[in-house]
């Protein structure tokens, strides 16, 4: 079985597959910056894209991403190796704590970004209230977001 992860084809054992995204991911490709939380998809921290969704990774038969083009944080960079705006913001405002999180957080806010280039507070918020932080970092992940759709403005000005 082959998956595209962040514009490089792998190829995985076929075993039937039902195994979770995540564990393919952090274990046998050894993308170890897609975090495990909860395991049970509440706490958002293993979320990555495909074909752009946030989707939670714990959640997710590897058999139904074939075909389909996943990117995890080490893939959301430029191609050219600059950062993408959400990890400017974050890093800028210094959000992260223990970063556990962070992965996720990250992946769900670029998610929004992509569909959304302008968000309300309101809809960050909405787009974000499913990820947890253990560390009770909010404040500065919806500022960082926030931060994120302007750098983003910035740029296509």
């Amino acid at each position: 079985m082959e998956l595209t992860i962040n514009g490089q084809t792998y190829t995985i054992a076929d075993l039937g597959d039902t195994r979770p995204l995540l564990n393919v991911i952090r274990d046998e490709l050894n993308l170890t910056g897609t975090k495990i939380g909860c395991a049970i998809g509440i706490c958002g921290s293993c979320t990555v894209h495909v074909d752009g969704v946030a989707t939670r990774a714990c959640q997710t038969p590897v058999n139904s991403v074939i075909g389909k083009e996943i990117r995890t944080i080490e893939g959301l960079a430029e191609a050219d190796g600059s950062l993408h705006p959400v990890q400017q913001a974050f890093l800028e405002l210094q959000v992260p704590q223990c970063g556990w999180c962070m992965s996720g957080q990250m992946m769900t806010a670029a998610a929004l970004l992509a569909q959304n280039s302008a968000p309300t507070a309101d809809d960050i918020v909405s787009a974000m209230d499913n990820n947890y932080c253990r560390c009770g970092t909010y404040h500065r992940i919806r500022q960082a977001v926030a931060r994120a759709a302007a750098i983003q403005q910035e740029s296509n000005a």
